[in-house]
């Protein structure tokens, strides 16, 4: 069918990639433009499919909201408060959008977001926060509508797990909140360093970003910048990855590889080359993959839980055994199934994925299902290093964060 991937495996990868702007980045941001009163241009945005959601969902509230070449400029007042249910429906990230709309107009409505069926991503920690800063969140069926009849204003917020959504969501509200807002257990990801920057670029007033602590002075209007999103750590940590499992040499330009540090480490573990300069990481394997034994994923600058599939691939072509197990998400190995097509020796139990030695015959091609959008691109990884060709089906999972993979992977 039109869209999906065949894949001859078996052949090893050379080459230099530019890493793109990271999709985990540009949709809080994509959010925050909902804050400023004048345009934001975010410079070298990829062409994903949750990108065209978030743009149509900033064009549900009123604003203008096109791209411009390799660029996405947003622009105008939001004049609406409920968000396009198909867009939200479809994407996870929609939730950010209803803080900037609730500072703004007092009101948000949309419906419980959509996204990757990898396993439970509540939300009470972002409703929690909102309530505390004076919101009143009523939940009818799938909808949701947020009021804020005083405003918003200030907290003093502790999150009982650090997580990423919710550190945005209750960011980007006291951004525009009256008084000061001190958020405790908050995420550390360099994706929230992205956001607080554009906030202050755009005249916020944000510490601490990069801690577990930030604190929030709430100002009466943002205005708008033009801003470069950081490169996408997990796309780097993809094509690191395919490097591992398939053999060859890749170079990945313009990522810093700390911000991918525990995939490259566990590479080398596992028997890679790995070549680091201030923003590119070169990426070897020419001999044997040996097992990695137990891996974790953790909250950064843990192990990402997006990368846990990848390695996973790549961990399908070591002699040895290994097992990753990911705290975050109970489903994250959707893509085990299709792994035990292709010939690998994997075994499921709630969190872990246990890997066996490669067999003696090795990976052979097979018919996949993306299961979600990081699972699917690990199949892609695996079917790069099996004999004979490879269908990967359902690929619109892979779109939503991957912008042309396939020919990333074929240059």
């Amino acid at each position: 069918m039109a869209g999906d991937y065949i894949i001859t495996g078996g052949r090893p990868l050379n080459g230099t990639v530019w890493v793109p702007a990271a999709k985990n980045s540009v949709l809080p941001l994509l959010a925050a433009s909902l804050l400023c009163s004048g345009p934001v241009r975010l410079c070298g945005v990829p062409e994903l499919a949750d990108v065209a959601e978030s743009l149509a969902l900033l064009r549900s509230a009123g604003c203008t909201a096109e791209r411009q070449g390799a660029d996405v400029r947003v622009d105008g007042v939001p004049g609406s408060g409920t968000l396009a249910a198909g867009p939200a429906g479809r994407m996870r990230a929609s939730i950010l959008f209803c803080a900037p709309l609730l500072a703004r107009l007092g009101r948000a409505q949309t419906v419980l977001p959509g996204g990757c069926r990898i396993g439970a991503r509540p939300i009470d920690l972002h409703l929690a926060g909102l309530v505390q800063m004076g919101a009143c969140p009523q939940l009818e069926g799938e909808r949701l509508l947020l009021t804020a009849p005083a405003g918003l204003h200030g907290a003093d917020i502790t999150l009982r797990f650090p997580s990423v959504g919710a550190t945005e969501t209750l960011l980007l509200a006291a951004a525009l909140a009256q008084g000061e807002t001190t958020l405790r257990g908050a995420a550390r990801e360099p994706e929230i360093s992205d956001l607080a920057e554009f906030l202050n670029r755009c005249g916020g007033r944000i510490e601490g970003a990069g801690t577990s602590t930030l604190r929030i002075e709430g100002r009466r209007g943002l205005s708008g910048c033009d801003f470069s999103p950081l490169p996408d750590r997990i796309f780097a940590s993809t094509l690191a990855c395919a490097a591992a499992a398939a053999g060859g040499r890749v170079e990945l330009t313009g990522c810093p590889p700390a911000l991918y540090a525990p995939v490259l480490e566990i590479l080398e573990q596992m028997g890679c080359t790995v070549e680091r300069g201030a923003d590119r990481a070169e990426v070897a394997r020419f001999g044997r993959l040996y097992g990695a034994g137990r891996v974790f994923t953790g909250v950064y600058p843990g192990l990402a839980t997006d990368a846990a599939p990848l390695l996973a691939a790549a961990m399908l072509c070591a002699e040895g055994e290994s097992s990753i197990e990911d705290v975050v998400f109970e489903r994250r190995f959707g893509c085990a199934e299709g792994f035990e097509r292709l010939g690998g020796r994997v075994n499921r139990s709630g969190r872990v994925l246990s890997v066996g030695p490669l067999p003696e015959s090795g990976l052979h091609g097979a018919t996949l299902t993306a299961p979600d959008l990081r699972g699917g691109a690990a199949l892609v990884v695996a079917a790069l290093s099996a004999r004979g060709k490879s269908l990967v089906e359902e690929t619109r999972h892979i779109d939503r964060g991957y912008a042309g993979l396939c020919e990333v992977l074929a240059s």
